[in-house]
């Protein structure tokens, strides 16, 4: 088989597309961040074709917190389209396409013209049920939603129109392209893995009467992550010595809102790299994922694989990664009560968290690393294309 890969920057593309090279199946990989940030990634260079010059400058200008909120749906919408136009009079001759959502649609009907097929991995829920949740998040909260980009969503639908097959990493995020009318048949289930030779025990959290309560949050501080629900609960936990890290950007439209809850305990350590987050994650009682929306956290797996308890939603994936109970606990949305009855279960039972840590590194075991998700798609591929 001959493979094609196109998204925008990384996400775990490159993780499947050194899996197809390794098997001899990939024919190149399109991406639209330059090759000095790719290099690191581990595919060979003559597979790699960059087109950074809108992407990069976009990127930019977010983490300076210089891009307009009203101009972020534009400059995405830009950004997709110049991809994919560059795209298409690129493309060589493949039997799949396999396209992040919205980094294809012209170069995706050029490849079924020419016989091939398409596949659309989308990392998240659909697009307007992903739309229609924010939003009313964004009300709740009181605070400017980002406007829609009626052109984007209309791409999309058309996208997922043109698709042989749609990928999702999560449960959660299949039932809901099955809410909006789609065959499950369509819509594949492909977990992400996880990289243990990165991830593991990297010491342990504080023990004994006197020790701090370590409470851990990695990922954007943001609407979509449920960031409130977490400080809301952290702020009744009962422990003389709660501590939370928060981990990650914070996004600036959330900024006022976090200024409302108490800070007692909380660490904002912004961006970390990903080389700290396993010392991170191994020396803390749980990490919190109190998320509104997603397609599947990394960070749950990575976490697992330190030895973390897990406290995620129900929106996070959790329920394809770990067993309520068992490693961690899933609890509903937009439901601080419950992330501080979980928190306040750990602080007051020691030995459930060493149970929960012992089952989490059993776990992640059987979860398969990326070898496994490489073998997942093989297999979805080959059931497309006929091909071995």
């Amino acid at each position: 088989m001959h493979i094609v890969q196109a998204t925008f920057g990384v996400f775990h593309h490159f993780e499947l597309a050194r899996e197809l090279e390794r098997r001899g199946h990939l024919e190149r990989i399109f991406s639209t961040f330059p090759w000095r940030r790719l290099q690191r990634e581990g595919v060979s260079r003559d597979k790699v074709e960059t087109f950074p010059w809108v992407h990069t400058g976009r990127i930019l200008l977010e983490q300076r917190d210089l891009l307009p909120i009203g101009l972020r749906g534009m400059l995405a919408f830009r950004t997709a389209t110049t991809f994919d136009a560059w795209l298409t009079r690129r493309m060589p001759s493949c039997d799949v396409l396999v396209a992040l959502s919205g980094a294809g649609l012209q170069a995706a009907r050029l490849v079924k013209r020419r016989g091939g097929k398409y596949v659309c991995d989308r990392g998240s829920t659909h697009r307007i049920f992903q739309r229609t949740l924010l939003q009313q998040e964004y009300l709740r909260w009181n605070l400017p939603a980002p406007p829609s980009e009626a052109r984007e969503e209309e791409r999309e639908a058309q996208i997922y129109a043109e698709a042989d097959a749609i990928t999702v990493p999560s449960t959660a995020a299949k039932r809901s392209f099955v809410e909006y009318g789609f065959a499950p048949e369509r819509v594949h289930v492909i977990p992400y893995g996880v990289r243990l030779e990165r991830f593991h025990p990297e010491g342990e959290p504080p023990a004994g009467p006197d020790a701090a309560f370590e409470v851990l949050f990695v990922g954007a501080v943001s609407v979509r992550k449920g960031i409130p629900y977490l400080l809301e609960a952290f702020a009744k936990l009962r422990h003389p010595r709660k501590r939370l890290r928060v981990v990650g950007h914070v996004a600036p439209e959330i900024a006022p809102l976090l200024a409302q809850y108490s800070q007692t305990g909380v660490e904002f350590l912004g961006s970390r790299p990903q080389v700290e987050l396993a010392g991170l994650m191994s020396q803390s009682h749980v990490m919190v994922l109190p998320s509104i929306e997603e397609g599947l956290a990394l960070v749950q797996g990575q976490a697992l694989a330190c030895g973390c308890p897990v406290i995620a939603t129900t929106a996070t994936g959790a329920e394809d990664l770990f067993t309520d109970g068992v490693e961690g606990f899933i609890v509903p949305t937009r439901s601080p009560q419950a992330l501080l009855d979980c928190m306040q279960r750990l602080v007051d039972e020691p030995e459930l968290r060493q149970r929960m840590s012992e089952a989490a590194l059993e776990r992640v075991q059987t979860l398969g690393g990326w070898t496994d998700y490489g073998d997942r798609w093989e297999r979805l591929l080959r059931e497309l294309t006929g091909l071995q």
